[in-house]
Order: C-alpha cells, then sequence, then structure tokens
C-alpha cells in the first residue's frame, strides 16, 4: 500500500528536457495567481473567447477550437465515442498510438490496427492500401502525429490527403506532444480532429486539452446518440457559440496562463515558432549521431522529443540522475520496458532554444565521459 510522502515545498529547480511537462515562462506562471472569479461572469466569457480565438489564429484553422480542463486523453475517447458506430482503423507505431487503439476497444469498437515496429513510422501508402482493400467501412481512421515513446514524425498530411478520398471516413490526429513546436497546416489537410495538451509544446502547465473539430465532424456527432458528454463536439462548441464560455466549470487559473503564452506565440509566430523547434531538433541529431544513433526510422525524426539510441551503453538511469544531481538538468529514459535502458529521450519543446539544448548535451557529455 502507498504511503504518503509529505510534499516539502522547497525541492531543487530542476530545468525539464523531458517530453513534457516542458518549462514555463515565469509571467505565464505568474499569470496563475489573478484573484479568483466565477466561471459564468462577463469575465469569463472576455477570457474564454480570448483563448480560443487567439488559438485559432495562430493555428491558421477556421475549424472549431475547444479548450477543456482534461489531459489530451480525454479526446482519444471523447473523438471516439463522438465520430465511431464501430469501425476503426488505427494506425500503432509505439506505446501511445497503441494505447490509443486500447482505449477505442474499452469503448467497445471494433479496431483495426495497421501496424509498425517501434521506430518505424506510418506510411501514407499502407493507410491507401488498408482503406482501399479491407470489406470493412471504416467511421474513423487515427493516427499519431509525434510518438514520443520512439521518437517518431508521422506524415499526418499526407495521411490527410489519403483519408480525404473517403468522404465517409474521418482522420482523427492526436498531436500530444507536437503541436505549437511543429507546424501542421490542419485545414488544407481535412484533419478532421486534432488535439494536443497544454504542458508539451505550447509551453503551459498541465491540465488543458486542446481540440480542432472540422465542420464535418461536428455534423457526424449530431447524427449520433451514443457521443461522450464532457467531450462532446456539440455540447461544448454549442455552449460557445451561445454563452462564450465552456459548458462545466474550467481550471480558471490555468487559462490566465493559457491567455499569456498564448500572446507570447502570436508575437513569435507560428512559422518562427515551427522554424526554432526544427533548428533544436536538427542540433540534437547531430548530437547523437556524432555520440549514439537515432532510433526511429531515418527522416521520420520528431522535431519536438529525440529519441537516441543506446548504442555506448550507458547506464541511463544513472546518468540521468547524476545530470540531474551536477546540473539541475532532468531528460528522460526510453519509455517502457521495451525501451527502457535501450534509448533515452531529450524534449526540446516549448520555450527551450538551441543555447539551453547545447547547455543539456554538454552536461550529459561530461557526466558520460563522452
Amino acid at each position: 500500500m502507498t504511503e504518503k510522502r509529505e510534499y516539502k515545498a522547497d525541492y531543487p529547480e530542476k530545468t525539464l528536457y523531458i517530453p513534457g511537462p516542458t518549462e514555463v515562462r515565469e509571467d505565464v506562471v505568474e499569470a496563475m495567481c489573478e484573484p479568483m472569479f466565477g466561471h459564468r461572469m462577463d469575465r469569463m466569457t472576455d477570457l474564454y473567447t480570448t483563448i480560443v480565438e487567439d488559438t485559432k489564429t495562430f493555428l491558421g484553422t477556421d475549424n472549431d477550437v475547444i479548450v477543456l480542463t482534461a489531459s489530451g486523453t480525454e479526446f482519444w475517447e471523447a473523438s471516439t465515442l463522438n465520430l465511431v458506430d464501430e469501425h476503426m482503423l488505427v494506425a500503432t507505431c509505439g506505446s501511445f498510438s497503441e494505447r490509443h487503439a486500447n482505449v477505442a476497444e474499452r469503448l467497445g469498437k471494433t479496431v483495426d490496427r495497421l501496424e509498425y515496429e517501434w521506430g518505424q513510422a506510418v506510411k501514407p501508402e499502407d493507410v491507401r492500401e488498408a482503406l482501399e482493400t479491407s470489406d470493412t467501412q471504416y467511421d474513423v481512421v487515427a493516427c499519431v502525429m509525434n510518438e514520443s515513446s520512439t521518437g517518431v514524425r508521422n506524415p499526418v498530411e499526407e495521411i490527410g490527403d489519403v483519408v480525404a478520398e473517403y468522404p465517409d471516413t474521418y482522420f482523427v490526429v492526436d498531436a500530444v506532444s507536437a503541436l505549437g513546436g511543429d507546424y501542421v497546416d490542419v485545414d488544407a489537410h481535412e484533419i478532421d480532429v486534432i488535439f494536443t495538451s497544454t504542458q508539451k509544446a505550447f509551453a503551459m502547465p498541465p491540465g488543458l486539452a486542446v481540440c480542432v473539430v472540422s465542420e464535418d465532424a461536428y455534423e457526424r456527432e449530431l447524427e449520433r446518440d451514443t457521443a461522450s458528454w464532457y467531450g462532446g463536439f456539440q455540447r461544448c462548441l454549442d455552449y460557445y457559440d451561445r454563452k462564450g464560455q465552456t459548458h462545466s466549470t474550467p481550471a480558471i487559473p490555468i487559462m490566465l496562463a493559457y491567455r499569456k503564452q498564448m500572446k507570447h506565440m502570436l508575437e513569435e509566430g507560428h512559422e518562427a515558432r515551427d522554424e526554432r523547434h526544427r533548428e533544436m531538433a536538427e542540433y540534437t541529431r547531430e548530437w547523437a549521431r556524432e555520440h549514439f544513433e537515432m532510433f526511429p526510422e531515418a527522416g521520420y525524426e520528431s522535431q519536438t522529443v529525440a529519441c537516441i539510441e543506446n548504442t555506448q551503453g550507458i547506464d541511463v538511469a544513472e546518468t540521468i540522475d547524476a545530470v540531474s544531481e551536477e546540473y539541475d538538468m532532468v531528460f528522460s529514459n526510453g519509455y517502457g520496458s521495451q525501451l527502457g535502458e535501450k534509448t533515452f529521450r531529450i524534449g526540446h519543446m516549448g520555450e527551450h532554444d538551441l543555447e539551453s539544448i547545447e547547455a543539456l548535451t554538454d552536461a550529459i557529455e561530461d557526466v558520460a565521459g563522452l
């Protein structure tokens, strides 16, 4: 039985290079300290409409945006309940894409997997073949944009173009560890649902899930009598249209932080933010290939999370502890029993820049004797 461990509030500060949560600006943290107000007051309408419309502007989408108090996991469940009658095709290439399939099965859906070895990327031509040759009419094709367990960035744009040729099939993208740090044109590639969590590349505190919903996906849900209650597209979007608020009590302090950080993101711009993340990713890959190897399939490496193959056989756990103790920096081991000591991961997302990533790699070199 787990015993209580009292929170002491006097822990040393650590710079986070994990795949989320990531570093948060000081003024964004301070924004959470405003006096509390009611979630049905006009002030809440001002706050919520600001973050929703600013998010649309940042992402460059004409689709609807939902911001809910939840983790991105909420929209695994909600999109499945809202869009899937029975059959769903899920491309699996790592832990989180496999978990998406498991969630759908727990909800009683029939799931076909388009399976890849961990480290391999989903190929658009394989999705096309699966849709063309199957006798099943799939309600949804689901794919993770950024498989953070393996550091793979799937080509969701090209996959979206394929799925768009099947008007009765909807395309759902888990972009939890990528959106905000890796540019994707949601509307151009007809992505029906794409969602993220604020603690990743948005560089905000944890606690909010963001979902972009196409008009087609909204209309599809109207036909359903088993849609999600909390994450239902109609319930969320109709309430926003009527009231400019959320249908249930939101985490107001985190939304205040969201407002502040989204202003920073708009000032930087989506394309510039994408370029900064690309520079960090390219540097980290070059460093990894100098000392180790990259784990993902070549050409499909993530722009926000580097998964590095431990070809030198360093003690990953010991190195992580030593870097934390000596440099107050934290990076991550491999994900799960398959990759725990075989890989390690560096989150180069959010407000990090090339200089801060170089500081981490210097620390790893020093501790590991590279």
